[in-house]
């Protein structure tokens, strides 16, 4: 069992940065794949990014490539998403995700997730 807690959303201008972050919960979180997913208002929920359980094998969508960064410390239990450069239609609700396989950037792969963030950015 994983319990995932975001933070880190919030208001922000267009061309500025958010980091945010998933505090996991479990002794197993090590071996878990992680993911970034995001869902705007009327929208179907979108994958942003994931990374292997050992911080290999990163993805990212082609709408954040270059922009977006995710990371993990598994000695915290915590995985990060660093954003730059942020965009208004980067407007969404930012949720977390726990994968025991490869991390894809299919929802359905994903176990777990956290109660999302909001980031909003502004124009």
């Amino acid at each position: 069992q994983v319990q995932l807690v975001e933070s880190g959303g919030g208001l922000v201008q267009a061309g500025g940065s958010l980091r945010l972050s998933c505090a996991a919960s479990g002794r197993t979180f090590s071996s878990y794949a992680m993911g970034w997913f995001r869902q705007a208002p009327g929208k179907e929920r979108e994958f942003v990014a994931a990374l292997r359980w050992d911080g290999a094998r990163i993805y990212y969508a082609d709408s954040v490539k270059g922009r977006f960064t995710i990371s993990r410390d598994n000695a915290k239990n915590t995985v990060y998403l660093q954003m730059n450069s942020l965009k208004p239609e980067d407007t969404a609700v930012y949720y977390c995700a726990a994968s025991p396989q490869y991390g894809t950037s299919s929802y359905k792969e994903y176990d777990y997730w956290g109660q999302g963030t909001q980031v909003t950015v502004s124009s």
